[in-house]
């Protein structure tokens, strides 16, 4: 029932692997400028001598939980409004028989556009709590 799921994970698998090797060849290159823009002559026998490195991470918290909680409550209400309107449009839903190819395209289209929607609707609200939180930071 499920099997329309298996090519998006697939996929999704794939694309942040690739966006993750991207990332670390970035990252890679970033700490290496920062390493040549470091002076010799503040180290001294290993010592900092009072000089203080920057900060790099403005926010004391990661909002990484907040975004895989919003994107499970979203794929989850997106399969729960799936499940609604099979039920409802399809008339024979529960009793249904696996002869009939169309009406089983039908379900998982159905299926796959909530989940998909939804997922996607719990990101953008997980990105607009925390723009909403970086503002009050910045106020501050």
């Amino acid at each position: 029932m499920m099997q329309f799921l298996s090519i998006p994970v697939v996929v999704g698998i794939c694309v942040y692997g690739t966006y993750k090797l991207f990332e670390l060849f970035a990252h890679r290159r970033e700490r290496l400028n920062l390493i040549e823009k470091l002076d010799a002559s503040m180290f001294v026998n290993g010592s900092n001598n009072g000089v203080q490195l920057p900060v790099f991470s403005n926010s004391s918290f990661s909002f990484s939980a907040l975004k895989m909680g919003c994107l499970l409550v979203g794929l989850g209400l997106g399969l729960l409004v799936g499940y609604l309107i099979c039920l409802n449009s399809i008339p024979d839903y529960l009793e249904l028989d696996n002869k009939k190819w169309i009406i089983r395209e039908a379900i998982s289209l159905i299926y796959g556009a909530s989940v998909l929607f939804f997922g996607g609707f719990g990101l953008l609200t997980a990105f607009l709590i925390e723009m909403n939180i970086a503002k009050k930071e910045k106020k501050n």
